[in-house]
């Protein structure tokens, strides 16, 4: 393994060394290379990975940013401001903003960004839009946001996932964008080959480029997990995405390991709507089943944090009253499975999942089920995406890297319309009234934290989903990158520098 692992690492730096005469930057030019799993898609409209819009923040600027507490701050967006009754809001673009294709970003551009959202067949963002009644430009720089209902988490759900700027000219041809992306972020792409490497160069026209301190980004695929570190320490890689598996390494290598906070949950999916799963008797015996600790202890080696909501513990819409309320049990599970009429061996059932990404966590949840009684089959599906989003599945596994807005988070997994939900389009009772108050909370209302605390209580009363457990994101760096700016969930290339 070892071997094969050198092997891999020795073709990459050739790759690079050959190829370096024709794409290297110029003399003391200051250059990020990334290991990197590449965007599938380019185009946020249709790019579904809450990871890979991290991504694709180099090429596109969104409406507004996350700041390192979570809250909306400005970006296209300069400002905003709501009407009285809290169901319009206003953006206010800085002016002179323009696409890399020399197009301007306008009122006019934002306009039809989020309409094409809304409406594009394949569009991954339709289901996140759903407060937006309609938009209007008003001159250049005024954006007015009509809602569908009096709805404060708009800024925040515009601050990157939804709302990375797209030129209008480029979207006429959609399937070009998706391969070839035109935003107004801090880098330009200049060169893209899918499948092996995208450069990107400063973006002059990007509007805090003033703050941008690296001339050029060269995004490589990632290899082998285990030559990440060997490819940071000689030097082919400045900074990687890192599995929990390899902290130790990199540390000992003289690394900087770095946890950027994030909204990262994992679950087991459930389809109520589906046999066995129609008797509640049998959803409880998953939850008394389900060791979280054992997920910690190996797929996050200890860096992760045991969690049965869809949020971190230490987030602000973690409900500490419901913590806890099925504590691992396998008695309790074994008797709840007799008491819905169920033998030891008589549940069969395919755990379905996409593949690699869920190995370990299959075999773990698969044990802790057959310990209790189920017969859990494994079942790798390349294709898993079309049977889990037609909510065709009985029981799989999902992990999402969360939304700026943990009101989209919330409806997303318990929400009818919810795409992470299995068994839409039921919800649990009394969560669309929950869910509705902490919308039409004000941010700053010494009221919103609770409301939206409760919110997450009347969710976690749905039966499609058992949470097991969160993680941050973990990213490696060598010593000439500079510190990253610990912002919930995103990466921000403004102050980050590497030495040439």
């Amino acid at each position: 393994m070892r071997r094969k692992a050198l092997a891999v690492l020795a073709a990459i730096a050739l790759g690079l060394s050959a190829c370096a005469g024709q794409s290297a930057g110029a003399a003391g030019e200051s250059t990020l290379r990334w290991a990197v799993t590449l965007p599938a898609h380019w185009d946020p409209v249709v790019s579904g990975s809450g990871a890979q819009f991290r991504i694709l923040s180099l090429a596109y600027a969104s409406l507004t940013e996350i700041d390192e507490h979570g809250k909306a701050v400005p970006s296209l967006a300069e400002s905003w401001d709501y009407n009285d009754k809290g169901d319009q809001v206003t953006f206010h673009l800085r002016p002179g903003l323009k696409f890399s294709d020399g197009e301007p970003l306008n009122a006019a551009a934002v306009k039809a960004y989020l309409e094409r959202a809304k409406t594009q067949k394949n569009s991954a963002l339709d289901g996140d839009l759903t407060s937006i009644k309609s938009v209007t430009a008003q001159g250049d720089l005024d954006v007015v946001v009509q809602l569908t209902q009096v709805d404060y988490q708009i800024p925040l759900l515009l601050g990157e996932r939804v709302a990375q700027i797209t030129s209008p000219k480029a979207a006429l041809d959609p399937a070009k964008l998706d391969q070839s992306p035109v935003g107004a972020g801090p880098f330009v792409v200049t060169e893209l080959v899918p499948g092996s490497h995208v450069y990107l160069k400063k973006n002059p026209d990007y509007w805090d480029a003033a703050n941008i301190h690296i001339d050029r980004v060269e995004l490589q695929t990632t290899p082998d997990a285990a030559t990440i570190v060997s490819g940071l320490k000689t030097g082919v890689y400045d900074f990687a995405n890192l599995t929990a598996s390899q902290v130790k390494a990199a540390q000992a290598a003289g690394l900087d390991v770095v946890f950027q906070p994030g909204f990262n949950a994992s679950n087991i999916s459930i389809n109520v709507n589906k046999a066995p799963f129609t008797n509640p008797k049998v959803v409880d015996a998953v939850r008394h089943a389900t060791n979280r600790q054992e997920f910690v202890d190996k797929i996050t080696f200890g860096y992760g944090k045991a969690t049965d909501q869809p949020f971190p513990p230490e987030y602000l819409a973690y409900d500490k009253q419901s913590a806890d309320r099925y504590p691992y049990d396998p008695a309790k599970a074994r008797q709840l499975l007799a008491e819905a009429g169920y033998a030891p061996g008589q549940i069969k059932l395919d755990l379905v999942i996409a593949g690699q990404t869920y190995a370990t966590a299959s075999e773990i949840v698969q044990s802790q089920l057959n310990a209790v009684g189920f017969d859990i089959t494994i079942k790798v599906d390349p294709n898993w995406e079309k049977p889990f989003f037609a909510k065709d599945l009985t029981l799989s596994l999902y992990g999402t890297t969360g939304r700026e807005s943990p009101v989209q988070t919330l409806t997303a997994h318990f929400g009818p319309q919810g795409p992470l939900n299995l068994s839409s389009p039921y919800q649990p009772e009394g969560f669309e009234k929950a869910v509705s108050l902490a919308r039409s909370t004000p941010l700053e209302s010494p009221d919103y934290e609770a409301n939206l605390r409760a919110a997450t209580r009347a969710g976690l009363e749905s039966r499609a989903l058992v949470f097991t457990y969160s993680q941050p994101n973990i990213f490696v760096k060598s010593k000439k990158v500079s510190a990253l700016t610990p912002i919930p969930g995103q990466i921000h290339w403004t102050g980050l520098k590497v030495e040439p």
